[in-house]
């Protein structure tokens, strides 16, 4: 019987499927793939887009079948000058060169930029990762900026009533003013949206640029005390805080109508 299309079955490919099962990164997975490391029902398959139907296929790396990762959440204080991303061609840091301590294999939940620090979250967990990164779930990102310039409050007023953008209007945001340092204002923004280098396209759209830019926090979250280049581990409760249960559908509390009395029928006469 054929394979069934993949909108008719809980598909995915077979490099994707090792990625989120955090055997590691989809590149590192086309490469066993295409290795001959990897087999699905015991067959060797070499194509990285072969559809897997994870409900009936068994998938094997090395031999030995392939396990759900345990769920790792990661803060990580991300230095300027790191790259968000696994492998650089260009040799330049990346921020796994801080993590060469960890096992598990993670990814990071959304990117900062080269020139951007602050608190980076990385993880195995592809759904919490979509409840952070995805702006419909509107997380607020929490940033320290400092501007090439003085900003006046029409232009800081501005930033928080969006600005219109390339790629479209930003939503509004929350802002506030810090300090003047040297002719160059000190202030704080909290977007709901994370497209590339939102935040300095912003303040470029107000006539000013962005000379240091720092994320403070993501949701309740915050950098706190973690030193540069430092991470640890999220609690469960900050997990929680960060991306809650689904609420529980109440009962209604309107009261039920009382029943309505019947007369009594008279009795039946023979």
């Amino acid at each position: 019987m054929p394979r069934p299309a993949p909108a008719q079955r809980p598909l995915k490919t077979l490099d994707r499927v090792l990625s989120k099962a955090g055997a590691g990164s989809r590149t590192e997975a086309r490469r066993w793939i295409g290795a001959g490391r990897v087999a699905v029902n015991g067959k060797v398959i070499q194509t990285p887009d072969y559809w897997v139907d994870l409900e009936r296929d068994q998938v094997t790396l090395d031999g030995r079948p392939l396990k759900p990762a345990r769920r790792i959440y990661l803060l990580l204080y991300k230095p300027k000058g790191y790259l968000t991303t696994y492998k650089d061609p260009q040799g330049r840091p990346t921020v796994y060169d801080l993590l060469q301590d960890l096992r598990e294999w993670v990814f990071p939940v959304g990117r900062l930029d080269r020139d951007t620090s602050g608190l980076l979250l990385l993880t195995n967990d592809a759904e919490f990762a979509e409840r952070i990164a995805n702006p419909a779930f509107k997380v607020p990102k929490t940033y320290l900026v400092k501007a090439s310039s003085h900003l006046t409050d029409e232009q800081l007023d501005r930033l928080a009533r969006g600005v219109t953008l390339s790629d479209g209007p930003t939503r509004p945001a929350q802002v506030r003013r810090l300090r003047e340092a040297g002719g160059k204002t000190v202030f704080e923004i909290t977007i709901t949206e994370g497209r590339n280098r939102q935040v300095r396209r912003m303040v470029e759209a107000v006539g000013s640029k962005v000379l240091k830019l720092v994320r403070t926090g993501i949701g309740p979250l915050t950098i706190g005390g973690l030193p540069i280049g430092g991470w640890r581990r999220l609690t469960q409760e900050e997990r929680r805080l960060l991306v809650p249960a689904p609420a529980a559908k109440r009962r209604s509390s309107k009261p039920h109508p009382a029943p309505r009395s019947r007369k009594p029928r008279p009795p039946k006469t023979r």
